[in-house]
C-alpha cells in the first residue's frame, strides 16, 4: 500500500489519462521519475509528480519533443535556485512562453480552417 499522499503508477495513469507504458517510458528517459518506490519496487508518485506530468501532457498538443519537455522541466527546477542559474532559467522560461504562444496561434489558425471546412461540408450535405 502506498504511503500517505503517494499513488501507484496505475492511479497516476488513470488520473492523467496516459498509459502505463508512457509513464514507464518517461521514467526510463528521466522525464518524470517517481518520487519513491514501495518495498516491492513499485513506482510511487506524489501530487507534485502529478502536476509535473500534467505540465508534460499540456505540452504535447503544442508539438514539443520529449527533449524540449525535459529542457522546460529543468528550467522550472533551476528557476527555484539562486543567482545566475535562476537568471538563465528565467530567460529560458520566457523563451518557452513566447514559443508556446506562437504554437498556440498556429493551432488556432488550423482550428479555424477545420471549422470552415466542417461548415462548408455541412452546407454541401444539407443542400
Amino acid at each position: 500500500m502506498p504511503g500517505a499522499g503517494m499513488m501507484q503508477i496505475g492511479e497516476l495513469a488513470e488520473r492523467t489519462e496516459l498509459s502505463l507504458r508512457t509513464l514507464r517510458h518517461y521514467d526510463e528517459i528521466g522525464l518524470l521519475e517517481p518520487t519513491g518506490r514501495s518495498e516491492g519496487g513499485f513506482r510511487l508518485y506524489t501530487e507534485d509528480d502529478y502536476e509535473r506530468l500534467m505540465l508534460i501532457r499540456r505540452m504535447k498538443p503544442l508539438g514539443y519533443s520529449l527533449e524540449q519537455m525535459g529542457d522546460l522541466l529543468r528550467a522550472l527546477d533551476a528557476d527555484q535556485a539562486k543567482g545566475s542559474v535562476r537568471t538563465e532559467a528565467a530567460q529560458l522560461l520566457a523563451e518557452f512562453l513566447t514559443d508556446a504562444e506562437q504554437r498556440r496561434a498556429k493551432l488556432e489558425k488550423q482550428l479555424a480552417a477545420a471549422d470552415e471546412f466542417i461548415g462548408l461540408l455541412g452546407k454541401r450535405i444539407r443542400a
